[in-house]
């Protein structure tokens, strides 16, 4: 860079606070088409917009990736206290009379076969989750990495996703609860209860949006359980140099 040049912008910019960041990026060969640098107390290191975006994208894919891969195994549902499905509210209501006439069996295998659907229906998500990571703007890492929120990233998704989810999904749940039996199960739960004396309301719940529901609020649980990982770096979680430089600079800048 000409010298004089570079003593006429720095003249400018002790004038005028508000370039300084251009004139360091002009100075250092960098563009200035894109955001300013921050500065993080680890080790005076910059971290550039850029690489808040790139490392809240790793970040996501990292805790998506591993979200799906436990969600979708056998028990990934049905195992996990946090995520099971439960029978309907208004089932859960009658349980117990269906247990004392000996209908325990039916409300078990039903609650089993419903977490085997939604099992095999999370693996669907990933295309959708790419597709969303895809429009991330480095406005939107930003926020997801400073927000303070422990979950940033996952109401991001939430927000981007749910309706894709929604639609994904349903046909994806209805066709494997035809696979392990569900809509069976159910019918035979919901006409012995319904026969039952005690029965003054008669249950019909659409079984498939229900688990359609239940399956997309549980992989958003867990991929909220891989994020806060993440960003307290609970076992080494941060696994990559940038995760560790981009999460490092979030670390300082919330003190």
């Amino acid at each position: 860079m000409d010298k004089n040049i570079f003593i006429l912008g720095l003249a400018i910019c002790l004038i005028g606070f508000s370039q300084c960041d251009t004139l360091n990026q002009v100075a250092q060969g960098g563009s200035t088409s894109s955001s300013s640098s921050s500065s993080s107390a680890g080790g005076g290191q910059s971290v550039s917009s850029t690489e808040i975006s790139s490392g809240i994208k790793q970040a996501l894919n990292q805790g998506l990736q591993a979200s799906i891969q436990q969600l979708s195994a056998k028990d990934g549902f049905l195992g996990n206290a946090a995520v099971k499905i439960l029978l309907p509210p208004e089932v859960q209501k009658v349980e117990s009379a269906l247990r004392s006439v000996g209908l325990g069996n039916l409300a078990d295998n039903l609650v089993t076969n419903m977490n085997r659907a939604a099992e095999a229906a999370v693996s669907e998500a990933a295309p959708i989750f790419v597709n969303s990571l895809s429009q991330l703007t480095i406005k939107d890492a930003t926020n997801i990495l400073l927000s303070g929120q422990k979950d940033a990233a996952t109401s991001f998704f939430k927000r981007t996703t749910s309706d894709q989810l929604t639609e994904k999904f349903s046909p994806v749940v209805s066709s494997n609860l035809g696979k392990f039996n569900v809509s069976k199960y159910w019918t035979d739960l919901t006409s012995a209860y319904n026969a039952l004396p005690m029965a003054t309301n008669k249950i019909n719940t659409d079984l498939n949006a229900y688990v359609t529901q239940k399956a997309i609020d549980g992989l958003f649980v867990q991929v909220a359980s891989e994020e806060l990982k993440i960003r307290e770096n609970i076992g080494g979680s941060r696994s990559t140099t940038l995760l560790q430089k981009v999460f490092g600079y979030a670390d300082k800048e919330s003190e």
